[in-house]
């Protein structure tokens, strides 16, 4: 590994160190000590089998919405619209999981999944269309789009989908249509092991085929792409299709493991903080899975430290936020990894 390839990889994992003593000192000067919360938030997301249960279940919407931005970002494509297609793959999921069918539990998931990725990924192409046909900034449009989506599932679920005698809510889906539970003690269903299966899937698809190079070069070079004879428009409209479809999967999957329905509201922002995953992780498929799991660490330590501490839980989204922030200002972070390395050599010299 050269050192310009040695320092891309060390960059993130930086960033993060950074990450966590910028919020501790910022604890500390809140009145708040730093050890003691990081020890909780530990202890509450690998203290048990059941904490680590519920870190993994944290960390599988986290990994698909990840996977989501990083492949749309591949083609230069910002898709901040992420929360909106998790939203629409969601309802689409439930109203296809709530039909009695009769139908064998594979049978029933699997058009679950399918209806989920149809939704969300028809909802990506719809951006990606905007932009290769209008040239319009799809920074500006998923973000409007993620009112509309939201809202308007908020809406179904409010008025004529709403279950009788509750909240707002669809009815319950049926067993056929839910994932197994992996162990009889805590939560932990097959959907954390769809969330790894899809993003090999994605590594895969970037790394081993013509497609996949396509869509980076793209990323890499658009005018060189497109002299090198690559459809760049349909390259563009196809990693938005994926992406929604990776997010609206990421819905569907939620609701059939966790929620048991489409509830209004249910997100805690993962379709946002997907863009903390992919940015730690580099960017890389395989490193979203480790990326997803440590926030989901964060995320469900939040929740302990919260029932257990009076330290707010909003210090686990400031590491989050500056995760994003480090990782943006890459020279920031190859000068510090340079003085390091610098360091090292005089001291071997001397």
């Amino acid at each position: 590994m050269n050192k310009s390839k040695a320092n891309s990889a060390l960059i993130p994992l930086v960033a993060f160190v950074l990450s966590v003593i910028l919020s501790a000192l910022i604890m500390l000067i809140s009145g708040y000590n730093p050890i003691t919360a990081f020890t909780v938030i530990m202890k509450g997301a690998f203290g048990s089998f059941t904490s680590f249960s519920n870190t993994l279940i944290q960390a599988t919407p986290l990994i698909f919405t990840g996977l989501a931005y990083m492949i749309a970002k591949k083609t230069t494509m910002i898709n901040l619209g992420v929360e909106g297609d998790f939203y629409i793959g969601a309802l689409a999921g439930a109203l296809v999981g709530m039909q009695d069918w009769g139908l064998p539990m594979v049978v029933h998931i699997f058009l679950v999944m399918v209806a989920s990725i149809v939704a969300g990924g028809l909802a990506g192409l719809f951006i990606g269309w905007l932009k290769v046909r209008f040239g319009s900034n799809e920074v500006i449009t998923t973000t409007m789009t993620n009112f509309i989506l939201i809202n308007f599932t908020s809406y179904l679920v409010n008025y004529p989908l709403k279950a009788e005698g509750s909240i707002a809510q669809t009815e319950k889906m049926v067993d056929s249509a839910l994932l197994p539970k992996l162990f009889s003690k805590g939560q932990l269903t097959a959907a954390f092991f769809i969330a790894v299966v899809v993003a090999i899937f994605i590594y895969v698809l970037l790394e081993k085929t013509k497609t996949g190079f396509k869509i980076k070069a793209v990323g890499l070079n658009m005018k060189a792409s497109e002299t090198a004879g690559i459809r760049t428009g349909r390259i563009m409209l196809f990693a938005m299709f994926v992406s929604g479809a990776v997010a609206g999967l990421a819905g569907a999957v939620q609701v059939m493991s966790v929620n048991k329905r489409f509830v209004a509201g249910f997100s805690s922002g993962y379709g946002y903080s997907g863009i903390a995953v992919a940015a730690l992780a580099n960017d890389s498929a395989i490193g979203i899975i480790f990326s997803g799991i440590i926030f989901g660490a964060l995320k469900n330590g939040a929740n302990y430290l919260n029932m257990t501490s009076r330290i707010p839980t909003e210090f686990v989204s400031v590491i989050q936020a500056l995760v994003v922030l480090l990782v943006s200002a890459p020279i920031l972070i190859e000068r510090i990894i340079g003085r390091k390395g610098k360091k090292k050599e005089a001291k071997k010299c001397c």
